[in-house]
């Protein structure tokens, strides 16, 4: 399976209500796991843009917003029969995974940082990244759902529709009836408590 390239961030947003995209994603999402490329480029095409705007969010390095981006796809590739329309829909479910792929990608790029400043320190250490990791696992769903709740009503109403609900910025103003500007700057406050509640640096 050939990877596509990474996603053009000039690219328009797929026409249609969520309603259109989540079912067409969904019909995509089948073909996918019977192993068909030509779904998958459409699914990539419909979705990378709002994957890499997540990722590109929470990195902010265009280069690792890239590479999670093709981390995130080539988990849908592999993945795509796991999905599970009675859980939630598939823009949801991509998002859940862009999510996750993008805290990750924080997470271990802290913890490299953190193992070369304490490298040598002591012979006994714990290996961080491996407790981290199982913990993490286990608890970030739970995590996520906490911290969200420290939010105020409005930025955890906008985080969620952005995040988990796949909508770009303009969508979320409309849904909300709330201007661009207001709504940016609503998530970028949210993302921020959500990261120190995360404890993600």
């Amino acid at each position: 399976m050939e990877t596509p390239n990474a996603p053009n961030p000039e690219a328009s947003a797929p026409a249609g209500t969520s309603a259109d995209i989540n079912s067409r994603l969904g019909s995509l999402l089948e073909l996918i796991a019977q192993g068909d490329q030509a779904a998958f480029a459409e699914f990539y095409g419909l979705t990378s843009r709002r994957v890499f705007g997540m990722a590109r969010r929470v990195l902010i390095d265009t280069e690792l917003s890239e590479d999670t981006t093709q981390e995130v796809f080539l988990q849908v590739w592999q993945n795509a029969a796991k999905f599970d329309a009675a859980a939630g829909s598939p823009l949801a479910w991509l998002m859940t995974i862009s999510h996750r792929r993008a805290v990750d990608k924080v997470r271990s790029s802290q913890s490299a940082t953190d193992r070369e400043a304490k490298y040598g320190a002591s012979s006994q250490e714990i290996d961080h990244d491996s407790v981290a990791d199982e913990v993490g696992t286990r608890l970030e769903a739970e995590a996520v759902v906490r911290c969200l709740e420290t939010l105020t009503d409005t930025q955890q109403e906008s985080v969620r529709l952005a995040y988990y609900g796949g909508l770009t910025y303009r969508e979320v103003a409309e849904r909300l009836n709330a201007a661009v500007p207001t709504i940016k700057s609503r998530i970028r406050d949210g993302l921020i408590r959500l990261k120190t509640c995360l404890g993600v640096s």
